[in-house]
């Protein structure tokens, strides 16, 4: 006889600096049905007035526009939405606040869970740092399942840290662990959108990726990417170079190459302190596959202390890609509804 019960089911959304990602996952961990919304801005339009910051207001009603339209979709098939995480990016408190966020600055101070519950009848809601989110999703049934110190890395808008180790994500006293990104590595470099200059994710996230093709444009090193690409030079983004790269571009490659030694100092610094057994790079930035990834293994073995002494440190692709925070968001409500203490 079969089964009439509705199937329990999570949503699980991933908000990034431009797109916010969302996924419904099933208790087996599948991923039923996936989308994407754009992140709210100060310039948008359905601000009242153009240039002025939209508010936690605005990100709240448009994680629950979101989440309505996954909702709609499942339960069309006969499952139930039990919960909804949601990942953010910055500065998480154990009370699901986002205490800061540099590239979501109007959203400092969102509780999330206590704006959203409501926008969404009252159904669960619960707010984690996105990095810890593909930490979780990549560790359970990702790239690092059944490995116990793993540090993930989403590439995005910025630079974000999970931090597994003995089995455990690490929070810190605060919630507040695994803000890598935030790593001065060039005290003279470019500002941060947190304040401070030099910050890795300047060099190694996808708006570094942008600031340095743009460099190297008007070095007059990318002349191929213009011509094909038909843009201004401050109009070239990072799925531009990407894109080029993969093409055959050698200006191109030569730029994701730049990154790839970025990337491997930050990469060897953890290391160094951290000692994990597997590095888990995720992100819209891992789309450039092998042409981030290998100059970045080669570079990081020159740079990470006592190569020759210490057992082999992969660094490998997110085998869930960009919906490593998304999945893991739904993981985590699903996990504090059915266990409400997992968290602590």
């Amino acid at each position: 006889m079969t089964s009439t019960l509705p199937r329990p089911v999570t949503v699980g959304l991933d908000v990034g600096g431009t797109k916010i990602l969302g996924v419904v996952v099933d208790g087996e961990n599948r991923v039923l049905t996936e989308a994407r919304f754009p992140t709210p801005h100060i310039s948008d339009a359905s601000t009242e007035r153009v240039g002025v910051d939209p508010g936690p207001e605005t990100l709240a009603s448009a994680l629950a526009r979101a989440a309505d339209e996954l909702a709609n979709r499942v339960e069309k098939e006969g499952a139930v939405v039990e919960a909804v995480g949601v990942g953010v990016p910055g500065l998480v408190d154990d009370t699901g606040v986002l205490r800061f966020a540099p590239n979501l600055l109007y959203a400092k101070g969102m509780s999330v869970a206590k704006m959203l519950g409501p926008l969404l009848l009252g159904l669960p809601v619960v707010a984690e740092n996105d990095a810890n989110c593909a930490a979780i999703a990549e560790t359970t049934c990702g790239a690092a399942s059944g490995e116990s110190d793993v540090i993930v890395l989403t590439l995005g808008t910025g630079i974000g840290g999970g931090i597994v180790l003995g089995g455990r994500v690490i929070r810190g006293a605060n919630g507040f662990a695994g803000e890598v990104g935030h790593m001065v590595i060039h005290p003279s470099g470019p500002t941060c959108p947190c304040g401070r200059r030099g910050c890795w994710e300047r060099f190694a996230s996808g708006s570094g990726l942008t600031r340095l093709a743009r460099e190297r444009a008007l070095d007059g090193r990318l002349e191929s990417l213009i011509r094909t690409v038909g843009c201004k030079v401050d109009e070239v983004h990072a799925e531009h170079v990407t894109a080029a790269a993969k093409a055959g571009d050698g200006g191109a490659q030569a730029v994701l190459r730049e990154l790839a030694w970025w990337l491997a100092m930050g990469l060897a610094n953890l290391a160094n302190a951290l000692d994990p057994k597997l590095f888990v790079i995720g992100g819209g930035l891992i789309d450039a596959g092998d042409f981030l990834l290998e100059p970045a293994r080669a570079a990081f073995r020159e740079m990470v202390e006592g190569r020759e002494h210490r057992p082999r440190l992969d660094i490998v692709a997110a085998a869930l890609g960009e919906r490593s925070g998304a999945i893991g968001a739904a993981l985590v409500a699903r996990e504090e509804v059915r266990t409400p203490a997992a968290r602590s």
